[in-house]
């Protein structure tokens, strides 16, 4: 089992910034790749951005590419999501996911969740 928990959401205007982390607990932190998803009032959950179980692979969703950076540090057994130039339509709850080793954009490939972090971008 691996436990996570999201933290650093918030409300921020649009063109903001803010910097999401999950911690990790259980299992050994770096056998794992590691996505964050997210979502919207009245939409499916979808992929955001995720990274490979060494952190050398990157992964982002078309909508986020240029303004969302994913990163880890194993030996603090956290992910990252740093959120720059933020949009409405960025305005979503947040969800950091674990899955063994390979990277997948896929939700379903994810046993493992976070309860998640609103973010909120005003207008």
């Amino acid at each position: 089992q691996v436990q996570l928990v999201e933290s650093g959401g918030g409300l921020v205007q649009a063109g903001g910034s803010l910097r999401l982390s999950c911690a990790a607990s259980g299992r050994t932190f770096s056998n794992y790749a590691m996505g964050w998803f997210r979502r919207a009032p009245g939409k499916e959950r979808e992929f955001v951005a995720a990274i490979t179980w060494s952190g050398g692979g990157t992964y982002y969703a078309d909508s986020v590419k240029g303004r969302f950076t994913i990163s880890r540090d194993n030996a603090k057994n956290s992910v990252y999501l740093q959120m720059n130039t933020l949009k409405p339509e960025d305005t979503a709850i947040y969800y950091c996911a674990a899955r063994p080793f390979v990277l997948q954009s896929s939700p379903d490939e994810y046993p493992y969740w976070g309860q998640g972090t609103q973010v909120t971008v005003s207008s």
